[in-house]
């Protein structure tokens, strides 16, 4: 059965939170890979005044339909009171990487999670 894919942009408060995240979503077959970019400062408003934080960004490769899953699944696990969760359409994929992400995507959970 064929998906949509997503690239779901999510900043976590540190790297081992990052992890945790990263490994719980795999974990529940909600993505079929994570990747981690630390050394983000991200400068944002948060309760009407101007804030600054470091954070590490995940990039997760997903699908339109684990999309609310994986929202969950942050939401639930997240420190902030208000994680970003944000998925965007990718335009292209490469031939290979697209018959593998519909491979991983399509393995069943493996009932861990």
């Amino acid at each position: 059965m064929p998906f949509s894919p997503r690239l779901v942009f999510v900043t976590a408060s540190s790297r081992k939170e990052a992890r945790n995240l990263a490994r719980g979503i795999l974990e529940k077959h909600l993505a079929a890979c994570v990747n981690l970019v630390p050394g983000l400062e991200s400068h944002y408003w948060w309760r009407g005044k101007l804030d600054k934080s470091k954070e590490v960004m995940l990039v997760i490769k997903s699908s339109a339909e684990q999309f609310e899953s994986l929202a969950g699944f942050v939401r639930k696990h997240h420190s902030y009171e208000c994680p970003e969760i944000v998925a965007v359409v990718p335009r292209e994929i490469s031939p290979g990487y697209r018959s593998w992400w519909d491979e991983v995507m399509m393995l069943p959970d493996d009932g861990k999670g």
